[in-house]
């Protein structure tokens, strides 16, 4: 279960209630889940219940409660605990089965994985900007509000998309200009063009191109070794590289549970950069998965093989999905 599903199945219990005469309150369009905060507990946590107290006459805790009911049981969610004044902890079905659910998704959408209806009606129109930081960003802004359901333009230029940037940072191409524009935060200056050039791990823009090509070679290495991928166990023991516990396959999962939501909130917020931030995450924890996706020595592929390739190539799909939002060329060869 994603954020954004979570957040749907949330909205549901509310609407539940209050059509059953438990809650007096107008049903929100849409509900806030977020990681816990530190002394939460579970996967997710959310704050809905404290919002809707005061309209409902009844205290947090007492809305939590009759959340909780509705919300116990209900698919993907595995357990249901509130902490603190009224907060709704979840913890998600983490097993097998919700995995290959999540990578057959993940593959079957491809790039356009994360995008959705939830701006659906909302309509929005930029003023253009000459300044090539304020173009970038608001080029890509667009693309976010659209890949969310929303209508978006830059007038005048109406739907035509904004690819090259008038006087890009010196030294660095387009491409590389554009990710330093993103990746920074709106009060944080874009890095320097010598950074960006660097083919190194310290460069994020290196670091996400280059794991999505690892993500390329790993299909073509596999296709060389006759086997394709298909979601399934990973046979990924403790202590393996990527296995249960580590930052590879766990992460990975999760990283891409997460990505729907990523790109609403940016969307919502206007702010690009914590997509670039998103792929980061995912560069990293394929970086550190990769390892074990193939066979090893005289090893036979096996079906463990063909699902931690499914696996990858899902995390390769973000990553592309991610570039294209930002103009940026996802290249099969780095």
């Amino acid at each position: 279960m994603t954020p954004a599903e979570l957040s749907r199945t949330v909205v549901r219990a509310v609407r539940s209630a209050v059509d059953e005469g438990v809650l007096c309150v107008a049903v929100p369009d849409d509900v806030k889940v977020e990681r816990p905060r530190p002394g939460g507990g579970g996967d997710y946590a959310s704050a809905v219940a404290l919002k809707l107290a005061a309209a409902s006459g009844l205290a947090p805790r007492a809305v939590a409660e009759a959340l909780r009911g509705r919300l116990t049981g209900a698919p993907g969610v595995a357990r249901v605990e509130i902490t603190g004044p009224g907060f709704l902890n979840f913890t998600l079905d983490a097993g097998p089965a919700a995995h290959d659910e999540l990578v057959r998704r993940v593959l079957a959408l491809g790039p356009r994985y994360g995008y959705g209806d939830s701006l659906a009606g909302q309509h929005t129109s930029f003023a253009p900007a000459d300044e090539p930081r304020a173009l970038a960003v608001t080029s890509v802004v667009v693309e976010l509000l659209r890949s969310q359901g929303a209508t978006a333009e830059i007038t005048p230029y109406g739907s035509e998309r904004i690819h090259v940037l008038p006087d890009p940072l010196p030294g660095a191409g387009p491409d590389a200009a554009r990710w330093a524009y993103l990746r920074a935060a709106a009060h944080d200056r874009p890095a320097p063009a010598a950074e960006l050039l660097a083919q190194r791990d310290s460069n994020s823009y290196f670091r996400v191109r280059y794991a999505y090509t690892r993500t390329r070679a790993l299909t073509r290495n596999a296709h060389d070794l006759g086997f394709t991928s298909a979601p399934g166990d990973l046979g990924l023991p403790e202590g393996t590289p990527g296995g249960p516990g580590n930052s590879g396959a766990t992460h990975l999962h999760r990283l891409l549970a997460d990505h729907p939501d990523v790109l609403l909130r940016a969307a919502r917020l206007a702010a690009p950069d914590r997509v670039a931030r998103q792929l980061e995450g995912v560069a990293d924890a394929v970086l550190d998965f990769q390892h074990s996706v193939l066979p090893l020595g005289d090893e036979k592929p096996l079906a463990a093989h063909r699902a931690r390739l499914a696996l990858a190539e899902a995390a390769g799909a973000v990553l592309a999905g991610g570039l294209s939002l930002f103009g940026i060329d996802a290249p099969e060869f780095l």
